[in-house]
């Protein structure tokens, strides 16, 4: 079960590829997402230096008030992700129409994990599609319900 899903990756991204990578964090920030606090609104991936990053994901401190002066909420996070892992995602950004995209971070056993999505960008019919096809689907168990 995820903590905290991007659901506008899924509406405006295509994923081809799905990795998992875990993140580097600090105790609070792992506190935080466990009580599913955080965004992965308008967050992506990037590699930069044979590492790569989580840049534009929000995650506030547990207790503002026990957070350490000048913490930032939205500061860059490393990604552990082995070689061939990194090269894919550089290989994607520099592909045409691909990017790598944080899909949801989750627990799995005691660590928490990030899936990332290597997708390609919809189109505006497409998103209208994504989006009859869902309130279809919810209209047919509504039904099977009642």
């Amino acid at each position: 079960m995820a903590l905290i899903d991007n659901k506008r990756a899924m509406l405006e991204y295509h994923v081809i590829e799905e990795l998992e990578a875990g993140m580097e964090l600090f105790g609070y920030e792992v506190k935080s997402l466990r009580n599913k606090q955080g965004s992965l609104k308008g967050a992506r991936v990037v590699a930069r230096g044979g590492e790569a990053y989580l840049v534009g994901a929000t995650i506030p401190a547990w207790q503002i008030a026990n957070a350490p002066k000048g913490y930032d909420a939205e500061r860059p996070r490393r990604l552990l992700l082995n070689t061939r892992e990194i090269a894919r995602i550089s290989s994607a950004e520099g592909e045409k129409g691909l990017t790598a995209v944080p899909i949801s971070v989750y627990n799995k056993g005691h660590v928490l994990k990030l899936a990332i999505g290597i997708a390609r960008g919809k189109k505006k019919e497409d998103k209208r599609h994504t989006i009859r096809e869902r309130e279809e689907k919810r209209r047919i168990e509504r039904t099977i319900k009642r």
